[in-house]
């Protein structure tokens, strides 16, 4: 069963859009509470964004901002901004398609399809707070951004998010690495860490990673959604 997460502050028509969802077969889930929603999406982790523009704490071309630099998606704007700017702005910012309201039901529920069709198989990425990170293939995503990492660098940096924002411990990164939390060479998981730290600022992320002396490493400012 699909999840859509409805962020819609007007309640008349949030229900209207819950019940035609919810009559559809989808797990709809209403934001209601409009104070840091890219935090409340991101937790409840959808396979589709419904998203308002006339917010009340912050405006949906900013959470959609939010939102694609995250990797969270589809997200299907839909509002009465009828404007061809206001629609070629979402759609600058990543939104995967736009609808004005009043909205035909069928059409609504067509595009919806559509996008999950369209977003079908894409990987689940992992959170990283500024990046999102896939745990299959350890490709690196910020905003339009991507790379590959190593197998190596890859591990680290899950070990890390994983854990956030607790420190990970030297020994247990070595297990990741090498199969044993002996810890093999004093300088070997330092290369491996300057590597990452390296790759990571191809995408501006340079400072993401800080060592804890003596204990080990954490990802820097992060708190667990």
């Amino acid at each position: 069963m699909a999840r859509v997460a409805v962020v819609e502050d007007d309640s008349w028509m949030r229900e209207e859009l819950m019940d035609i969802l919810q009559k559809e077969g989808f797990e709809a889930v209403a934001i209601t509470d409009f104070h840091d929603v890219v935090t409340q999406i991101a937790t409840l982790a959808p396979n589709l964004v419904l998203l308002d523009i006339n917010l009340p704490e912050q405006s949906g071309f900013e959470i959609c901002k939010s939102l694609k630099s995250k990797g969270i998606g589809p997200i299907l704007m839909l509002t009465s901004r009828d404007k061809l700017q206001d629609e070629l702005h979402g759609l600058h910012l990543g939104a995967d398609d736009y609808l004005t309201k009043p909205c035909n039901r069928d059409r609504l529920l067509a595009r919806i399809q559509n996008l999950l069709r369209r977003f079908a198989g894409q990987p689940d990425l992992i959170d990283g707070g500024s990046f999102s990170l896939d745990p299959n293939t350890f490709t690196l995503y910020k905003g339009s951004a991507s790379l590959l990492l190593s197998a190596n660098e890859g591990k680290i940096l899950l070990a890390l998010v994983q854990n956030r924002p607790e420190v990970v411990p030297k020994s247990t990164l070595s297990e990741l690495l090498w199969g044993t939390d002996q810890f093999i060479d004093e300088n070997a998981l330092q290369v491996n860490l300057t590597r990452l730290r390296k790759t990571l600022r191809q995408l501006g992320l340079e400072n993401e990673i800080e060592t804890i002396r003596g204990q080990g490493y954490r990802l820097r400012g992060q708190e667990k959604p």
